[in-house]
């Protein structure tokens, strides 16, 4: 028997052999590798817990008991990891995010962790030091909401730490940026220029523009930058997907891909080290409808999903609302989508068997989706649709009007939300909604007991990305250093056992995998997540503090902490 620990590196190595005899007569097929030696999750209300878990050909052939392991399936060809004590679940899926985002984080000046205008001016001054002038510098990441200036960052705090080369600085939720004076005069933007619809160009009392742009107006701007092509493309992607990888996701629900990446994804299948759901831009529906489904040889990487969307931010006041913004009376957000143009587009979606994965935040964006899904749902009946039940996603749910809930469940909605949203906008959602509107913000619990499964996940680069901020975001509903309050409905918060579902179950069921992958049964992909700590019984805090040790996939271990 080959022994595989899995803190080898750390000395501790501790293998033990299952209780049962090895027999050549059994006619039972060895196991390539078993894992035991922790406590093991399973996601499977029949069995939520077992002992030992054997792989073949990168499936789950047992998870039991080790007193009954079947004789012959363990022998000396079989490799044996020891978890030293280590937990392990099934594998972890980041239900929303953007991969090659990730990748294109540490190529790009990293602004997360900014920490007031004076903080971003340095870290500007410091990137563009020793670049030609004319050049352009690109950064992402920042939040102003914790910022001492209350405001957000303008062209003039740029230009006096960067005025001979084009910045501009993408906020961190990615639907807002700040653009120095030469980006603007490069993009064309002027105090004549027009805001285009679904977008906003902050003036100031003279007209002029600030230099923040919003959703639409930012892609003049945005265009300054180009974009990453060719191998570097496909390098960059890889970058993102491993970054994923070492936190210990298993997969990952890309959102918002060109529908040209898409065959670059796919040739990329063999490498990449986590499953890949791919939602495309809407220039992916057309092909979608007439060719149908893409699907790697390994089934590594599939695409069969296109993502639309309803509205903006709420932090950049860019979320559409029913009513005006607390902080903004004059406005109530942006629709970043025209009703004939998305109800046409969905009844192609039905016909074709297209799953729609639809970003929306506010509560007007919200309410109009579920309005025009009803309205689609009706035109194309049951009977005419390629899928009857189509699952189409609601990315992000975050303000939804308290009546509207129970309509997720009615029309087959899937929420698919990121718990770390809440405890980073809860910080300013008050101001931005007042009291009443924060009854159905992010609201885990009442969507849970309305019905409808929740699709976990980080929305990273937007955020970090890290699996124990989403799970811990999730049942604790506190920021990190352990703020509350009764604005942040803590009520809202969800079990450790529903929030290992949102992780794992749910998004496969969120994206049609729940044969395939999201639990630790037999007949299932070998997919887990092992953790050094066990976050379904360890104090809240110390969820924060445990360590990701290994990410398998299909039996195989494709990254292990050293």
């Amino acid at each position: 028997m080959r022994h595989l620990s899995l803190l080898a590196a750390l000395g501790l190595i501790a293998c033990s052999q299952p209780a049962a005899t090895e027999s050549a007569s059994s006619g039972v097929e060895p196991a390539d590798r078993v894992f035991s030696g922790g406590p093991i999750y399973t996601a499977d209300e029949s069995s939520p817990m077992v002992e030992l878990v054997a792989v073949r050909d990168g499936s789950i052939i047992y998870a039991g008991n080790e007193a009954d392991v079947p004789a012959g399936l363990v022998d000396d060809t079989t490799e044996t990891v020891d978890l030293d004590g280590a937990a392990m679940y099934p594998g972890f899926t980041d239900s929303h995010v953007h991969i090659i985002g990730l990748g294109a984080r540490e190529r790009l000046l990293n602004l997360e962790g900014t920490e007031s205008i004076a903080d971003l001016q340095a870290r500007v001054a410091e990137a563009a030091d020793g670049l030609p002038e004319g050049a352009v510098l690109q950064g992402r990441g920042w939040i102003e909401t914790h910022w001492p200036e209350e405001r957000f960052p303008n062209r003039q705090d740029l230009d006096a730490a960067a005025p001979d080369i084009a910045v501009f600085l993408t906020r961190a939720d990615g639907h807002a940026l700040v653009a120095n004076s030469l980006a603007l005069e490069m993009a064309g933007i002027t105090a004549a220029s027009v805001a285009p619809e679904g977008g906003d160009i902050l003036r100031d009392e003279d007209g002029e523009p600030t230099g923040m742009l919003i959703d639409t107006a930012m892609d003049p701007v945005s265009a300054l930058g180009g974009s990453f092509t060719g191998e570097d493309r496909a390098n960059v992607y890889l970058e993102g997907a491993w970054s994923a990888a070492r936190y210990g996701w298993t997969g990952g629900h890309d959102m918002s891909v060109p529908w040209a990446d898409v065959a670059m994804i796919e040739g990329l299948s063999e490498e990449l080290p986590l499953r890949v759901y791919i939602s495309a831009n809407p220039d992916g529906l057309a092909p979608l409808a007439r060719d149908g489904y893409v699907i790697s040889d390994n089934r590594r990487v599939i695409a069969r999903a296109v993502k639309m969307y309803m509205d903006g931010a709420l932090g950049s006041r860019g979320a559409a609302l029913l009513q005006p913004y607390s902080d903004d009376p004059a406005n109530s957000g942006l629709l970043l989508s025209q009703e004939d143009e998305t109800l046409s587009a969905m009844v192609t979606a039905l016909q074709n068997g297209v799953q729609l994965n639809i970003h929306a935040i506010g509560d007007r964006g919200n309410h109009l989706l579920l309005n025009w899904i009803e309205e689609a749902l009706a035109a194309v009946p049951p009977e005419d649709r390629a899928i009857a039940e189509p699952r189409w996603r609601n990315e992000h749910a975050q303000i939804v009007r308290p009546a509207d809930i129970p309509r997720f469940a009615e029309l087959g909605i899937i929420p698919s939300m990121q718990p770390s949203h809440a405890i980073g906008d809860l910080f300013f959602a008050p101001d931005r909604l007042g009291p009443d509107r924060l009854d159905g913000a992010y609201a885990w619990r009442d969507l849970i007991d309305s019905g409808v499964v929740i699709a976990g996940g980080s929305d990273a680069p937007v955020e970090r990305g890290d699996p124990r901020i989403e799970f811990y975001a999730a049942v604790a509903r506190r920021a990190l250093d352990g703020t509350q309050t009764e604005d942040w409905r803590p009520d809202q918060a969800v079990t450790r056992a529903e929030a290992l579902l949102m992780f794992t179950a749910w998004p496969a069921y969120a994206s049609f995998r729940e044969d395939e992958i999201g639990r630790i049964a037999e007949g299932l992909r070998a997919d887990f997540t092992v953790f050094s700590g066990d976050i379904m019984t360890i104090p809240e805090e110390e969820i924060l503090s445990v360590e990701p040790v290994m990410t398998v996939i299909d039996g195989e271990i494709v990254w292990q902490a050293e």
